[in-house]
């Protein structure tokens, strides 16, 4: 089953953009640092020691900024722009979680933009395109969380 075309209504963006951005980024980074090692593998990701990114999800309103050093990821809290932008709605980057899409259709569809530091960009990405989705997803099977079996059943 494929998640449905949506996106959230405009004032969704508004309110979003009005709310704290720290508690989401905060979710955002102790998930990537969940990751690491285990899917992520850190010295792939060097490159992006001490680079500013930010995450955008622009129907929801969201900036989370952030960045990768020595001991994993972090949120940032500087005003400096960014190395690095990616931006997408929440429809793409779920699609994007759940392997319906691969990154270069969201891409060059301009569902998926990237900005900033081309090489960053494309660390990125083949970091997503080289994780071992199947194996992530049957060791999430085995840990039996409540509400797993319905992911589990779309076949992913």
């Amino acid at each position: 089953m494929k998640i449905p075309a949506f996106t959230l209504p405009g004032p969704f963006a508004r309110v979003g953009a009005r709310l704290p951005q720290l508690p989401p980024t905060l979710a955002l980074v102790t998930g990537l640092n969940l990751a690491l090692d285990r899917l992520l593998p850190r010295d792939t990701l060097e490159p992006l020691t001490g680079k500013r990114l930010l995450l955008k999800v622009t129907d929801a309103g969201m900036a989370l900024r952030f960045t990768f050093g020595p001991r994993g990821f972090s949120p940032l809290f500087d005003g400096h722009d960014p190395d690095l932008t990616i931006s997408a709605k929440t429809r793409d980057y779920l699609a994007l979680a759940l392997r319906e899409e691969d990154p270069d259709t969201l891409f060059f569809s301009r569902r998926l933009l990237m900005e900033g530091e081309t090489d960053l960009g494309l660390l990125v990405k083949n970091t997503l395109d080289a994780v071992d989705w199947d194996g992530v997803m049957a060791r999430l099977a085995a840990l039996k969380l409540p509400g797993a079996a319905q992911l589990f059943a779309r076949g992913h």
